[in-house]
């Protein structure tokens, strides 16, 4: 099939925005963006897209089966890409509600729907058919540092309320496969960073705390270790998964990028002091403290969250042998990368921080 009508769900959010860009931009295919547009969906991370005539937005929330229904009898997609969620581990501590309702709830009215079409569809286009879910590392639980890393046999062990909403919902997905025979797709990624992150993940945090001067916290010694995948890679592998998988396939997506979470920070504090140099760095001078003499100073260690799984890793061998696919980012490469493209976008990050995008969002001043 040359061209196909993709409804993508989560697509003004952090991987669903560079999602939507790659497709664009390295295929003729058309995307329906459908988000709710949360705290976390921004309609500015794709404002260089907004005006392509294959691009099209539709503002709706997952949990409202009426609206999914009728997204699906009016767009008549040739394949669903499921990306919207609920993903803060921290956020699903303090309040799980809403990640069940979307992480799990959602997806349960979103195969419901694709089901529908799915069985009005000529024998021709439910041979082109799929549903493709994407989903985390975080449902397989927590390694010890000498453990193999995950691969698509490991067996589920969520620690916490998102990793266990994400676990329901891939577990729900696999079963329409069986059950309806819907033509499904499941991926599983490591840690996603680059460009449009929302500020509240690790990534941003360290590098938007250390040039404004401000202390840069890390849970309990820094010891948790996570594989680290540039999006765009992720992107990349996300559509191979979706036009060359296999229907009923799991495929774990990884970067081959261990690092823990005190080498991270580190690493991006050292990039920072090439990047932006302390001495050309005005907020350093305004700040608690003046005197710092490289980004690194700035780190402080603070209480670990419960539930904090030391180790994730992704075993891709999969993925590479059937599909061909391999990340092409080193992590140093990409999180230069990423450090540069937050010091060059500042705008769009501090109207996050301030609140502005939300405002204007909804016809209000700040």
């Amino acid at each position: 099939m040359s061209v196909r009508k993709i409804l993508l769900t989560g697509g003004s959010g952090f991987i669903g925005s560079n999602l939507v860009r790659h497709i664009l931009n390295h295929s003729e295919d058309v995307v329906v963006n459908v988000d709710k547009l949360t705290y976390a969906g921004n309609s500015e991370s794709l404002s260089d897209i907004e005006s392509n005539p294959r691009y099209h937005f539709e503002q709706v929330d997952i949990v409202d089966s009426l609206a999914v229904a009728n997204l699906f009898e009016k767009h008549q997609p040739d394949a669903v890409m499921h990306l919207a969620a609920e993903s803060h581990v921290d956020r699903s501590i303090d309040g799980p509600g809403q990640f069940i309702q979307t992480n799990i709830v959602g997806t349960f009215h979103l195969l419901m729907s694709a089901k529908v079409l799915f069985e009005s569809l000529s024998e021709d286009k439910k041979q082109l058919f799929r549903f493709h879910h994407i989903s985390t590392d975080e449902v397989y639980g927590s390694l010890g540092m000498q453990d193999p890393a995950f691969s698509e046999s490991t067996p589920y062990d969520p620690h916490s309320p998102y990793s266990a909403s994400k676990a329901a919902s891939d577990h729900l997905a696999r079963a329409w496969v069986d059950t309806y025979q819907l033509p499904v797709l499941v991926t599983n990624c490591s840690n996603n960073y680059g460009p449009y992150q929302f500020p509240e993940k690790l990534v941003p945090v360290v590098i938007l705390k250390a040039i404004s001067g401000q202390s840069i916290p890390v849970y309990g010694k820094g010891e948790n270790v996570r594989d680290w995948l540039y999006v765009e890679d992720h992107a990349d592998a996300l559509y191979t998964v979706l036009t060359r998988g296999a229907i009923g396939e799991t495929y774990n997506i990884g970067g081959n990028n261990e690092r823990s979470n005190l080498e991270l920070v580190k690493m991006i504090c050292n990039i920072l002091d090439d990047e932006m140099p302390i001495s050309k760095n005005e907020a350093i001078a305004a700040s608690d403290h003046p005197d710092i003499k490289r980004y690194e100073d700035l780190i402080t260690f603070v209480t670990d969250r419960p539930g904090h799984d030391l180790r994730y890793a992704i075993d891709a061998t999969k993925i590479r042998d059937e599909l061909g696919w391999e990340p092409k980012e080193g992590i140093e490469g990409g999180f230069r990368k990423t450090v540069r493209w937050y010091l060059k976008n500042q705008d769009w990050w501090k109207r996050i921080l301030s609140g502005q995008y939300r405002l204007e969002r909804q016809g209000l001043d700040a």
